[in-house]
This record gives structure tokens, sequence and C-alpha cells, in this order.
């Protein structure tokens, strides 16, 4: 039975998938003067749009199926994003080996033409070619390797991309609902009653809005089919992606994008400061995609490839971390999953006067914000009055970094806090840009940051994590707010989630930040 409507919350928009197109989705929304609920059945960001390979870029491999649009798209997004977010997301330079026996090198040569004047580039420095035996960046390669690429694209901290697009929709008025399910929603007087449950408390609610958009990701087709009345002709690929995170084992800060035999290319990057992330693989994939993980062939996979390029191997024992993530790819019939277009497309159900679902099959971290705009392209005549694109001039929640110059911001909030250490204060500038003064108020020496639990993590800083971004679970904080399990041992992880399990809530009392 449909609750009275007197009683019930209303929305203009009811967005389902916290990932991040959910969360770029209502942050436009907000922005455009629209009412907005948001529903995310686990945490923020928990699935795919946390497990990709933390890279805002055109795509230069899309280049050889044809896909000239979204590379364009991109790449044009690529120096959008950079400008809205310089602490989360900055430049890196890629050297790309030449191989011979995999592509000619006038074929990747005529690639990296297109790729650095198809964007309009314009901040970025654009392609060279290295010898591999005079310069620095070919110590690492094995000499046969004589000849490389460098071109530039940028590195994204991509569980903070999903929050800082919620954290700013939220400031504007929308309302950030993570770990609520949702259950199923039915039209009804030209609206949308949507059902949804409490994932802690199992408290069921029904709310209303005259538009919904099924951003769910790889669940898009589960929400399809828990909508009454609604069919689609779309289906959505899963492809999984996974990687291994080592030790660095090359100087200097570039990255390295190496050929594989298969037609592949694999991405070595830089990963938080002393660590290496090595992928990804593409595997067609059934089941729960929140329960992906790497299999052997994998990691096989992965292994074999740097070990092509590298002089030093690596092995099983060198992994210190993996990840895997679903991409949910819009099926375009392609036997190929590499070839499965990162393209996204929409299906809009309504009838005459009726309530629109939109749903998104596809996409890519990079074209998030665009693919927002283009998605209130097709609602223009459910919400007339809205207002217009606003999202490629401003800048996301600490972003607003004085000509998006992060090494001088850095070192002027060193300056204002002297009796923290270096490594302290870059955590913090890296990861909540000019929020970090926020974070730092009435800060005199290191004894306000509270407890440590390891080298950077304090319990002020968790305080505000929870208080701030809708943290509420240990692996929230220290997996996606933040990377510090990855510098913790066993024994910290251990006594960090049993402090956070059983004290948190009184010690957070300590703080307050509003």
């Amino acid at each position: 039975m449909t609750p009275n409507n007197n009683t019930m919350p209303s929305y203009d928009l009811c967005i389902i998938g916290g990932g991040i197109n959910g969360a770029g989705i209502a942050r436009d929304a907000a922005g455009r003067g629209l009412s907005v609920l948001l529903v995310e059945k686990d945490d923020l960001g928990n699935a795919t749009s946390s497990r990709s390979g933390k890279l805002v870029h055109g795509g230069l491999r899309y280049l050889e199926y044809y896909e000239f649009r979204l590379v364009r798209e991109a790449l044009i997004e690529r120096e959008v994003l950079l400008e809205s977010a310089p602490h989360i997301i900055w430049p890196m330079r890629f050297v790309l080996p030449h191989s011979a026996e995999d592509r000619p090198a006038w074929l990747v040569r005529a690639g990296l033409f297109l790729y650095d004047h198809l964007g309009g580039r314009k901040r970025l420095p654009g392609t060279r070619v290295l010898n591999l035996h005079t310069s620095p960046e070919g110590d690492a390669l094995k000499p046969q390797y004589k000849k490389a690429f460098e071109y530039s694209d940028c590195w994204v901290d991509d569980a903070r991309l999903v929050l800082l697009n919620a954290l700013d929709a939220s400031q504007r008025g929308a309302d950030i609902r993570s770990r609520t399910i949702f259950k199923n929603a039915e039209r009804k007087n030209k609206e949308w009653y949507i059902h949804l449950e409490s994932a802690s408390s199992g408290e069921s609610e029904t709310v209303s809005a005259r538009c919904l958009i099924n951003a769910a990701g790889p669940w898009v087709n589960d929400v399809i089919d828990n909508v009454n009345k609604v069919d689609s002709s779309r289906q959505v690929r899963l492809v999984k992606g996974s990687h291994i995170v080592t030790k660095k084992f090359w100087p200097g800060n570039h990255a390295y994008l190496v050929q594989n035999t298969d037609k592949r290319v694999i991405f070595i990057n830089p990963y938080e400061a002393d660590k290496a992330l090595i992928g990804t693989t593409d595997i067609p994939y059934v089941g729960d995609p929140g329960q992906s993980h790497i299999d052997d062939a994998e990691i096989d996979y992965l292994l074999g490839v740097v070990n092509r390029y590298f002089k030093n191997s690596l092995s099983k024992a060198d992994i210190v971390d993996t990840f895997s993530g679903v991409r949910p790819l819009y099926d375009d019939s392609s036997d190929n999953p590499s070839a499965v277009t990162r393209d996204y497309l929409f299906d809009v159900d309504k009838g005459v006067d009726e309530a629109p679902l939109l749903s998104i099959f596809g996409g890519k971290i990079t074209t998030y914000r665009k693919l927002a705009e283009h998605a209130f392209n097709k609602l223009d005549d459910t919400f007339p009055k809205m207002g217009g694109p606003w999202t490629s001039s401003t800048c996301l929640p600490g972003g607003d970094i004085p000509d998006a110059n992060f090494d001088k911001f850095y070192s002027a909030l060193l300056e204002k806090n002297p009796s923290l250490h270096a490594d302290q204060i870059y955590h913090y500038a890296r990861l909540y840009g000019t929020r970090a003064y926020e974070l730092l108020t009435n800060v005199n020496d290191v004894s306000d940051l509270g407890l440590q639990f390891s080298d950077l993590l304090y319990e002020r800083e968790v305080a505000y994590l929870v208080a701030k971004e809708w943290a509420t679970t240990p692996e929230d904080i220290l997996q996606r707010r933040t990377k510090h399990g990855l510098h913790m041992s066993a024994e910290q992880i251990h006594l960090f989630t049993r402090w956070f399990e059983n004290q948190f809530d009184s010690a957070n009392t300590r703080y307050d930040f509003d």
C-alpha cells in the first residue's frame, strides 16, 4: 500500500547507486536547484568506483577501436578535472617501451599524435621519444628495449573523487544515504514510489520522486528487474579487472605502460609513494559484482607481463595487496572483452505524462562529469525550470587551491602548522586539499591529534571522516577514505579495528568540526 503522500519524503530526483556516476549526477542536480536523494546499499564508492586503475585518462588504446568521440571527450575532461581537484588529481608521465613484435613504431607514434591533439591539450606536456639506453627511465628495463615514447595523463584517487562529489552534492542540499537498500519502485500519479530499507536497522521507508535514475553500475539490470512495469533491451557486460600492488621497483615518479603479446596494455604506476600498482586484466565475469577477487591466472598474467620488460623479476612473494573491480560495460556484442566499448548509453523509460526512469549503461571515471550533463539533457522536459550546466568551472570540495598549484598550497599549510611533521601535512594536503584547514583547526601540536594508530593515522582524522564523510566502519577509513591500511601492520589494523568498534563513539565527542 502506498503511504499517504502528505507524510512521505518527496524529491525531484532519486538516484540509485553511490558510485562515481551516481555521485556525479547528485552533485550536478543539486547545483541545478533540484531536490535530490541518493541511496547506496553499501559504502559510497564501495565497488567498481574504488577498484579502478586510478587514472583520469583519454584511453590511448581505445583509438585502436575507433572510439574517437569517447577519447576526445575524455581528453577534454582530463583537463577539466585536473583544475577542479588538484589535491587528488595530478599529472603523470607514462613511458611506453617500444616492442616491435606487438605494434609498429609508426602506429604508436600516430596514436600518440592523435592523443596529443584530439582533446585540445593545454596544461599537460606532449609526447617525446626516449633513448632507453641513455635516459634514466630505461634504467629498470631490460637492455633489449632501446626506444620508448613518453606521454601525459593524470592520476586520481578514485574513492575520494566519489566522496567529494557526494560531499559537494550534500553541501548543496542533496540527501546522501549510504547503506540504504533499494527494494523496488512503482509508478503512480506521475511519480515514483521508491521502497527502501536501512542496511543496519532493517527499517523500511517509502519516498516519492518525480524521476528515478538508475546508476547502479554492475547492478543496473537488477534495479530494472525491481521496477514495476519497466523493461529494457539493453544489457551490461560484466568484465573483471584485477590489480596487484608491490613495492616500487624503479626510480622516478613516472609510470610505465607496457604492451603484451595479446595486444593488451598493462599500467605500472607509482602508488602511495613507495609502492607500485599493476593492472589491469579483462576477464568476463559472472556472479555477485561485490564479491570479485583476483585469481591465480590473473596474478600469473600480470607478473608475466612485468617480467617481460623489467630487469628485476617479480614473484607472488612480492605482492603486498590485490583488488578486483567489475566494470559494467555496455554490451555491444564484441567477442573480445578488451574491445567492448567504454562509452556510455542512456535508456529512458517513460510514457505520456509518466515519471521517467533513466538507466545508465557503461561509462568510465574520466567522463563521469560529462555523463551527468548528458543525463540532464535527457530530462529537460521533466525539469524545464532547472538550472543549466555548471560543474565544468567549479572546484570540488578542497580543490579551491590558488592557481591549482598544489606544491605552493602544501608549503603554505606546512608553514601554518610547524609543529607537525612534513609527511603528516602532505598527507592532509593531498587527501583534503583546503579542507585540511578545517581538519587542523585549533591544532597546536601533535598531542591535539589524539591517539596514534600508525605513522600517519591519528584519532582526529578518524573523527573527521566519521563526522564529515559518512565513514562508519574501519574499512571505510583504511581502504577508501584513506589508504592507511596499506601502510599498517596486521597488528596495527587489528588494534585500530578493535578501538573503533568498541570506543569510537565516546572518543568522537572530543572533537567538534562544526
